[in-house]
């Protein structure tokens, strides 16, 4: 890892007070699940920050297959234990240790249109098997803003009340999840979070990147889906691990979002002036978008502390340096539910 990636963990794993004093209260260890993705290495280390910070002798405790060796050597450097476990083996999952407070990361996303039966599996039948195995647990489950339809772009987008109306397998499976946390939260009494994101953003991934990868290469950026929600990953992750103040059964859905309805052609043209390149457009935006109204997270647990401005200036001052990127898109742009 660079002195550059190092420097952007450290931020975005940076705990508050109020994350410590979340973590203080914390009774038992934390469980990460499929903590070897994108976001698992700064969520589990904040988690780590503030249980040091609070005198807190609490493991976190990271669990992913680790198919990715980089990825887990990373995580023990940082002094996090980390568990090798398939979550859809069910005797394995058994094993795991237990754990007063679990976040669920575990999914499937990127090439879900080639391979949808194993979405489905990832995405409904692990989280049946996770649910059973700590039925006494405060559980903080990742879900996703894609569930809900979209809607008109002056709108401010859907709340937490609005009916989800998933477009696409990839979106229907996300809601699915959702409804297997469910019924075992309504059934077992377990308290759980479902947290619906939309979008993260660090300088090696998230819509900023994308724009900006497609701006460095002379690309034209369609605008037909012309307006999002961005935040900052530091926030998101503040925000996770404060959402077990709000767990409850039946779930507490939480819209986790940027406060503003951002218009792409905005977003690129300032990455464009940052860069040192003009942005290519095609189409024009449509009438409506995938969107979130994110007033309740932020009325609840303070404003984001990075705003969109220092967004684009940690993105493109990374990328301009060469920065190595995840090379996972999100496919914001995507209008038709195929990932």
């Amino acid at each position: 890892m660079s002195d550059d990636e190092k420097e952007i963990l450290l931020d975005i794993s940076e705990p508050d007070e109020a994350v410590i004093r979340t973590l203080w209260t914390m009774p038992g260890d934390l469980l990460m699940l499929g903590a070897g993705g994108k976001i698992g290495h700064g969520l589990a280390l904040m988690a780590k920050r503030a249980f040091e910070a609070g005198g807190k002798k609490n493991r976190v405790l990271a669990v992913s297959r680790f198919t990715s060796p980089e990825s887990r050597a990373a995580l023990e450097a940082d002094g996090i234990t980390t568990i090798s476990c398939d979550l859809s083996d069910v005797d394995a999952v058994q094993r795991l240790p237990d754990a007063s407070d679990i976040v669920y990361l575990a999914g499937q996303k990127f090439g879900t249109s080639s391979a949808m039966s194993l979405t489905w599996m990832l995405n409904t039948v692990v989280p049946g098997v996770v649910a059973r195995r700590w039925p006494q647990s405060r559980i903080a489950v990742y879900s996703s803003g894609n569930v809900y339809p979209f809607t008109a772009v002056d709108s401010g987008g859907p709340d937490e009340s609005v009916a989800p109306e998933p477009i696409g397998e990839y979106a229907q499976s996300v809601l699915g999840r959702e409804r297997i946390f469910e019924h075992y939260s309504r059934t077992l009494g377990t308290k759980v979070c479902t947290i619906r994101l939309n979008y993260a953003n660090e300088p090696r991934y998230g819509v900023l990147v994308d724009l900006a990868a497609k701006i460095q290469a002379g690309q034209a950026i369609d605008l037909a889906q012309g307006y999002v929600n961005i935040v900052w990953q530091g926030d998101c992750n503040r925000i996770t691990l404060r959402s077990f103040e709000i767990a409850e059964s039946p779930p507490r859905v939480l819209n986790l979002a940027g406060p503003e309805t951002l218009a792409v052609r905005d977003l690129a043209t300032r990455l464009g002036e940052a860069l040192g390149v003009k942005p290519i457009f095609e189409g024009r935006p449509a009438k409506t978008a995938l969107l979130s109204n994110s007033t309740f997270c932020w009325s609840n647990f303070g404003p984001p502390r990075t705003s969109v401005d220092t967004m684009i200036e940690r993105v493109a001052a990374h990328l301009k340096a060469g920065g190595r990127t995840m090379g996972k898109p999100t496919h914001f742009e995507a209008r038709d539910g195929k990932f």
